[in-house]
Protein backbone atom coordinates (compact mmCIF):
# COMPACT_ATOMS: atom_id res chain seq x y z
CA UNK A 1 0.00 0.00 0.00
CA UNK A 2 2.57 2.48 0.69
CA UNK A 3 4.83 1.92 -2.72
CA UNK A 4 1.43 2.68 -4.19
CA UNK A 5 1.05 5.81 -2.00
CA UNK A 6 4.72 6.63 -2.64
CA UNK A 7 4.33 6.30 -6.92
CA UNK A 8 0.81 8.72 -6.90
CA UNK A 9 2.34 10.83 -4.81
CA UNK A 10 5.29 11.24 -7.16
CA UNK A 11 3.06 11.68 -9.52
CA UNK A 12 1.77 14.44 -8.05
CA UNK A 13 5.08 16.22 -7.62
CA UNK A 14 5.97 16.12 -10.82
CA UNK A 15 3.03 17.01 -12.54
CA UNK A 16 3.51 20.59 -9.46
CA UNK A 17 7.05 20.72 -10.38
CA UNK A 18 6.52 20.91 -14.50
CA UNK A 19 3.81 23.68 -13.88
CA UNK A 20 5.71 25.47 -11.46
CA UNK A 21 8.41 25.70 -13.79
CA UNK A 22 6.71 26.27 -16.30
CA UNK A 23 4.53 29.25 -14.59
CA UNK A 24 7.56 30.51 -13.31
CA UNK A 25 9.56 30.43 -16.66
CA UNK A 26 6.76 32.69 -18.33
CA UNK A 27 6.94 34.69 -15.74
CA UNK A 28 10.22 35.32 -15.84
CA UNK A 29 11.23 35.35 -19.52
CA UNK A 30 7.75 37.17 -20.69
CA UNK A 31 7.12 38.93 -17.71
CA UNK A 32 3.43 38.03 -17.70
CA UNK A 33 1.67 37.78 -15.24
CA UNK A 34 0.82 34.33 -12.71
CA UNK A 35 -2.26 33.13 -14.40
CA UNK A 36 -1.03 33.86 -18.14
CA UNK A 37 1.85 32.14 -17.42
CA UNK A 38 0.18 29.14 -15.89
CA UNK A 39 -2.10 28.78 -18.70
CA UNK A 40 0.03 29.09 -21.60
CA UNK A 41 1.79 26.25 -19.58
CA UNK A 42 -1.31 24.01 -18.98
CA UNK A 43 -2.03 24.26 -23.22
CA UNK A 44 1.81 23.38 -24.14
CA UNK A 45 2.34 20.50 -21.69
CA UNK A 46 -1.86 19.62 -22.77
CA UNK A 47 -0.87 20.17 -26.53
CA UNK A 48 -4.51 20.93 -27.27
CA UNK A 49 -3.51 23.55 -30.02
CA UNK A 50 -4.47 26.77 -28.72
CA UNK A 51 -2.24 29.09 -29.75
CA UNK A 52 0.01 31.40 -27.89
CA UNK A 53 -1.51 33.33 -25.23
CA UNK A 54 0.48 36.26 -25.79
CA UNK A 55 3.59 36.28 -29.30
CA UNK A 56 6.32 34.31 -27.60
CA UNK A 57 10.42 36.44 -27.95
CA UNK A 58 12.73 33.91 -29.35
CA UNK A 59 13.92 33.04 -25.59
CA UNK A 60 10.30 32.09 -24.48
CA UNK A 61 9.73 29.61 -27.99
CA UNK A 62 13.51 27.83 -27.08
CA UNK A 63 11.69 27.46 -23.52
CA UNK A 64 8.39 26.12 -24.51
CA UNK A 65 10.58 23.28 -26.90
CA UNK A 66 12.33 22.42 -23.86
CA UNK A 67 8.82 22.91 -21.93
CA UNK A 68 6.85 20.25 -24.40
CA UNK A 69 9.56 17.62 -23.94
CA UNK A 70 9.64 17.96 -20.46
CA UNK A 71 5.69 16.99 -20.89
CA UNK A 72 5.75 14.32 -22.86
CA UNK A 73 8.39 12.89 -20.28
CA UNK A 74 5.91 13.46 -17.20
CA UNK A 75 3.04 12.21 -19.89
CA UNK A 76 5.51 9.08 -20.23
CA UNK A 77 5.55 8.37 -16.70
CA UNK A 78 2.10 8.81 -15.71
CA UNK A 79 0.90 6.49 -18.06
CA UNK A 80 3.88 3.50 -17.39
CA UNK A 81 3.33 4.56 -13.62
CA UNK A 82 -0.91 4.07 -13.98
CA UNK A 83 -0.23 1.16 -16.13
CA UNK A 84 1.84 -1.28 -13.40
CA UNK A 85 -0.26 -0.17 -11.21
CA UNK A 86 -3.60 -1.51 -12.82
CA UNK A 87 -1.67 -4.58 -14.06
CA UNK A 88 -0.14 -5.77 -11.34
CA UNK A 89 -2.77 -5.91 -9.61
CA UNK A 90 -2.34 -2.66 -7.12
CA UNK A 91 -5.48 -0.94 -8.17
CA UNK A 92 -7.72 -3.76 -7.02
CA UNK A 93 -6.06 -4.30 -4.02
CA UNK A 94 -6.60 -0.43 -3.21
CA UNK A 95 -10.16 -1.18 -3.34
CA UNK A 96 -10.47 -4.50 -1.71
CA UNK A 97 -7.95 -2.67 1.46
CA UNK A 98 -10.44 0.20 1.27
CA UNK A 99 -13.72 -2.23 1.28
CA UNK A 100 -12.29 -3.90 4.61
CA UNK A 101 -11.59 -0.41 6.47
CA UNK A 102 -15.07 0.41 5.92
CA UNK A 103 -15.67 -3.24 7.10
CA UNK A 104 -13.58 -3.26 10.09
CA UNK A 105 -14.70 0.29 11.18
CA UNK A 106 -18.76 -1.23 10.92
CA UNK A 107 -17.82 -4.20 12.84
CA UNK A 108 -19.82 -3.93 16.34
CA UNK A 109 -19.24 -6.84 19.07
CA UNK A 110 -16.55 -8.77 17.56
CA UNK A 111 -13.00 -9.90 18.29
CA UNK A 112 -9.70 -8.90 17.92
CA UNK A 113 -7.04 -11.45 17.30
CA UNK A 114 -3.17 -9.78 17.95
CA UNK A 115 -0.80 -11.77 16.12
CA UNK A 116 -0.40 -14.07 12.95
CA UNK A 117 1.01 -16.93 15.31
CA UNK A 118 0.29 -20.50 14.81
CA UNK A 119 -2.17 -19.46 18.20
CA UNK A 120 -3.84 -16.50 16.27
CA UNK A 121 -4.26 -18.51 12.99
CA UNK A 122 -5.97 -21.59 14.77
CA UNK A 123 -8.61 -19.06 16.42
CA UNK A 124 -9.07 -17.37 13.38
CA UNK A 125 -10.42 -20.32 11.82
CA UNK A 126 -12.25 -21.36 14.53
CA UNK A 127 -13.88 -17.90 14.58
CA UNK A 128 -14.42 -18.07 10.62
CA UNK A 129 -15.88 -21.41 11.20
CA UNK A 130 -18.52 -20.23 13.07
CA UNK A 131 -19.48 -17.18 11.84
CA UNK A 132 -17.75 -14.65 14.10
CA UNK A 133 -16.90 -11.07 12.86
CA UNK A 134 -12.97 -10.83 13.68
CA UNK A 135 -9.70 -8.86 12.73
CA UNK A 136 -6.57 -10.03 13.25
CA UNK A 137 -3.54 -7.27 14.00
CA UNK A 138 -0.03 -7.93 12.19
CA UNK A 139 2.62 -6.56 12.42
CA UNK A 140 4.72 -7.53 9.29
CA UNK A 141 3.48 -5.89 5.54
CA UNK A 142 3.84 -8.94 3.55
CA UNK A 143 1.87 -11.39 6.37
CA UNK A 144 -0.78 -8.88 6.45
CA UNK A 145 -1.10 -8.61 2.88
CA UNK A 146 -1.38 -12.31 1.98
CA UNK A 147 -3.82 -12.45 4.91
CA UNK A 148 -5.73 -9.31 3.23
CA UNK A 149 -5.52 -11.47 -0.18
CA UNK A 150 -7.06 -14.90 1.50
CA UNK A 151 -9.96 -12.45 2.49
CA UNK A 152 -9.17 -11.63 6.17
CA UNK A 153 -10.18 -8.66 8.17
CA UNK A 154 -6.51 -7.22 9.05
CA UNK A 155 -4.74 -4.37 10.26
CA UNK A 156 -1.41 -3.71 9.91
CA UNK A 157 0.61 -2.71 12.76
CA UNK A 158 1.71 -3.08 16.43
CA UNK A 159 -0.77 -4.61 18.46
CA UNK A 160 0.83 -3.20 21.80
CA UNK A 161 0.32 0.28 20.45
CA UNK A 162 -3.16 2.49 20.84
CA UNK A 163 -3.45 3.28 17.13
CA UNK A 164 -3.34 -0.37 16.31
CA UNK A 165 -6.20 -1.39 18.81
CA UNK A 166 -8.01 1.58 17.73
CA UNK A 167 -8.03 0.60 14.00
CA UNK A 168 -9.27 -3.22 14.72
CA UNK A 169 -12.50 -1.25 16.42
CA UNK A 170 -11.15 -2.14 20.52
CA UNK A 171 -13.60 0.09 21.79
CA UNK A 172 -16.91 -1.85 19.87
CA UNK A 173 -15.12 -5.18 20.25
CA UNK A 174 -16.64 -7.66 22.37
CA UNK A 175 -13.01 -9.69 23.26
CA UNK A 176 -9.34 -9.39 22.52
CA UNK A 177 -6.80 -12.55 22.39
CA UNK A 178 -3.03 -11.66 22.91
CA UNK A 179 -1.22 -14.21 20.77
CA UNK A 180 1.96 -13.36 20.48
CA UNK A 181 5.18 -14.91 21.48
CA UNK A 182 6.21 -12.49 24.56
CA UNK A 183 4.32 -12.83 28.09
CA UNK A 184 5.28 -9.11 28.56
CA UNK A 185 3.99 -7.88 24.87
CA UNK A 186 0.53 -9.86 25.82
CA UNK A 187 0.51 -8.56 29.26
CA UNK A 188 0.78 -4.83 27.86
CA UNK A 189 -1.56 -5.44 25.20
CA UNK A 190 -4.28 -6.54 27.66
CA UNK A 191 -3.25 -2.86 29.79
CA UNK A 192 -4.02 -0.82 26.71
CA UNK A 193 -6.61 -2.59 26.11
CA UNK A 194 -8.72 -2.36 29.18
CA UNK A 195 -8.09 1.23 29.10
CA UNK A 196 -9.42 1.70 25.51
CA UNK A 197 -12.52 -0.78 26.41
CA UNK A 198 -12.84 -1.70 30.28
CA UNK A 199 -15.57 -3.94 29.38
CA UNK A 200 -13.94 -6.21 27.12
CA UNK A 201 -13.01 -9.93 27.86
CA UNK A 202 -9.55 -10.93 27.11
CA UNK A 203 -7.71 -13.85 26.70
CA UNK A 204 -3.99 -14.57 26.46
CA UNK A 205 -1.32 -16.90 26.27
CA UNK A 206 1.09 -18.16 28.16
CA UNK A 207 4.10 -18.64 26.72
CA UNK A 208 6.49 -19.30 29.79
CA UNK A 209 6.28 -22.29 32.21
CA UNK A 210 7.01 -19.89 35.13
CA UNK A 211 4.06 -20.09 37.40
CA UNK A 212 4.46 -16.43 38.69
CA UNK A 213 3.68 -15.45 34.46
CA UNK A 214 -0.03 -16.47 34.89
CA UNK A 215 -1.25 -14.24 38.01
CA UNK A 216 1.19 -11.42 36.46
CA UNK A 217 -1.15 -11.76 33.52
CA UNK A 218 -4.51 -11.90 35.44
CA UNK A 219 -2.78 -8.69 37.07
CA UNK A 220 -2.36 -6.61 33.86
CA UNK A 221 -6.05 -7.65 33.14
CA UNK A 222 -6.26 -10.98 31.42
CA UNK A 223 -9.53 -13.03 32.13
CA UNK A 224 -8.57 -16.23 30.61
CA UNK A 225 -5.03 -17.35 30.26
CA UNK A 226 -3.97 -20.71 28.25
CA UNK A 227 -1.00 -22.37 28.80
CA UNK A 228 -0.17 -24.33 25.78
CA UNK A 229 2.30 -26.94 27.62
CA UNK A 230 -0.75 -27.45 30.10
CA UNK A 231 -3.78 -28.21 27.27
CA UNK A 232 -0.94 -30.51 25.58
CA UNK A 233 -0.45 -32.11 29.05
CA UNK A 234 -3.92 -33.00 28.92
CA UNK A 235 -4.94 -33.78 26.22
CA UNK A 236 -2.49 -36.39 25.59
CA UNK A 237 -4.09 -38.10 28.95
CA UNK A 238 -6.96 -37.81 27.29
CA UNK A 239 -5.68 -39.62 24.47
CA UNK A 240 -4.37 -42.12 26.56
CA UNK A 241 -7.51 -42.99 28.71
CA UNK A 242 -10.15 -41.82 26.98
CA UNK A 243 -10.02 -42.03 23.16
CA UNK A 244 -13.29 -42.32 22.20
CA UNK A 245 -14.24 -39.18 23.54
CA UNK A 246 -11.19 -36.98 21.88
CA UNK A 247 -11.81 -38.42 18.49
CA UNK A 248 -15.66 -37.47 18.89
CA UNK A 249 -14.74 -34.10 19.68
CA UNK A 250 -12.18 -33.95 17.34
CA UNK A 251 -14.86 -34.78 14.63
CA UNK A 252 -16.80 -32.06 15.79
CA UNK A 253 -13.80 -29.51 15.42
CA UNK A 254 -12.00 -31.40 11.94
CA UNK A 255 -14.29 -33.27 9.85
CA UNK A 256 -15.00 -30.99 7.16
CA UNK A 257 -16.70 -34.17 5.03
CA UNK A 258 -19.91 -32.96 6.63
CA UNK A 259 -21.51 -29.97 8.27
CA UNK A 260 -19.53 -28.65 10.88
CA UNK A 261 -20.82 -29.52 14.79
CA UNK A 262 -20.06 -27.75 17.20
CA UNK A 263 -20.43 -26.77 21.33
CA UNK A 264 -22.39 -23.34 21.35
CA UNK A 265 -23.56 -20.84 24.48
CA UNK A 266 -26.94 -18.94 23.80
CA UNK A 267 -26.80 -16.51 26.06
CA UNK A 268 -30.23 -14.82 26.72
CA UNK A 269 -30.24 -11.40 26.41
CA UNK A 270 -33.55 -9.17 26.89
CA UNK A 271 -35.35 -10.01 24.36
CA UNK A 272 -39.05 -10.16 24.34
CA UNK A 273 -39.99 -13.60 22.35
CA UNK A 274 -36.95 -14.92 24.66
CA UNK A 275 -37.52 -13.62 28.07
CA UNK A 276 -40.05 -15.35 30.48
CA UNK A 277 -40.52 -18.42 27.85
CA UNK A 278 -39.65 -22.10 28.24
CA UNK A 279 -37.16 -24.38 27.06
CA UNK A 280 -39.63 -25.96 25.02
CA UNK A 281 -40.62 -22.87 23.53
CA UNK A 282 -36.92 -21.65 22.82
CA UNK A 283 -36.34 -25.23 20.71
CA UNK A 284 -39.81 -24.05 18.44
CA UNK A 285 -37.66 -20.79 17.83
CA UNK A 286 -34.33 -22.87 17.39
CA UNK A 287 -35.85 -25.42 15.31
CA UNK A 288 -33.63 -28.44 14.30
CA UNK A 289 -30.08 -26.10 14.87
CA UNK A 290 -29.10 -27.95 17.88
CA UNK A 291 -29.47 -30.20 21.20
CA UNK A 292 -30.04 -28.11 24.62
CA UNK A 293 -27.03 -30.15 26.61
CA UNK A 294 -27.15 -27.61 29.26
CA UNK A 295 -28.58 -24.53 31.12
CA UNK A 296 -26.02 -22.46 33.48
CA UNK A 297 -28.18 -19.70 35.74
CA UNK A 298 -26.77 -16.28 36.12
CA UNK A 299 -26.93 -16.38 39.56
CA UNK A 300 -25.75 -19.73 40.17
CA UNK A 301 -22.05 -21.95 39.42
CA UNK A 302 -23.65 -25.45 38.50
CA UNK A 303 -25.06 -26.59 35.21
CA UNK A 304 -27.92 -28.30 35.05
CA UNK A 305 -27.63 -31.12 32.70
CA UNK A 306 -30.46 -31.98 30.29
CA UNK A 307 -32.93 -29.20 31.75
CA UNK A 308 -36.80 -30.11 30.75
CA UNK A 309 -38.66 -27.97 28.58
CA UNK A 310 -41.09 -26.37 30.90
CA UNK A 311 -37.73 -24.60 32.52
CA UNK A 312 -38.50 -21.08 32.24
CA UNK A 313 -35.75 -18.77 30.67
CA UNK A 314 -34.47 -15.37 32.56
CA UNK A 315 -31.88 -13.62 31.39
CA UNK A 316 -28.74 -13.43 31.12
CA UNK A 317 -29.03 -17.60 31.43
CA UNK A 318 -26.62 -19.72 29.08
CA UNK A 319 -27.56 -22.38 27.28
CA UNK A 320 -24.77 -24.81 25.99
CA UNK A 321 -26.35 -26.72 23.05
CA UNK A 322 -24.52 -29.10 20.54
CA UNK A 323 -25.24 -28.82 16.90
CA UNK A 324 -24.85 -27.08 13.83
CA UNK A 325 -21.98 -24.08 14.19
CA UNK A 326 -23.52 -22.23 11.25
CA UNK A 327 -27.22 -22.01 12.71
CA UNK A 328 -26.11 -22.22 15.99
CA UNK A 329 -23.93 -18.89 15.64
CA UNK A 330 -26.87 -17.03 14.02
CA UNK A 331 -28.93 -17.79 16.67
CA UNK A 332 -26.02 -16.58 19.28
CA UNK A 333 -25.94 -13.48 16.68
CA UNK A 334 -28.89 -12.19 16.90
CA UNK A 335 -29.19 -12.54 20.48
CA UNK A 336 -26.42 -11.12 21.10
Amino acid sequence: MSEIKNKLIGLFLAIIIVLSVGTLGYSVIEKWDAFDSLYMTVITLATVGYGETHPLSGTGRIFTIFLILGGIGIMTYIFTTLTSIVVEGHLKNIFRRIKMENDIASLNRHFIICGNTHTGMSIAFELKKTRRDFVIIVLNREEAQKLIAEGFNVVEGDATEDEALIKAGIKNAAGIFCTLRNDKDNAFISLTAKGLNPSIKIAGVQNETDGSIKNKLIRSGVDIVISPFFIGGLRMVSEMVRPTVVNFLDSMLRDTSQEDVRFEEIIIRDKKEIISKSIGDFKKIAGSSGVVVAIKRKAESKYEINPPDNVVLSEDDVLIMLGSSKKLGEIAKNLS
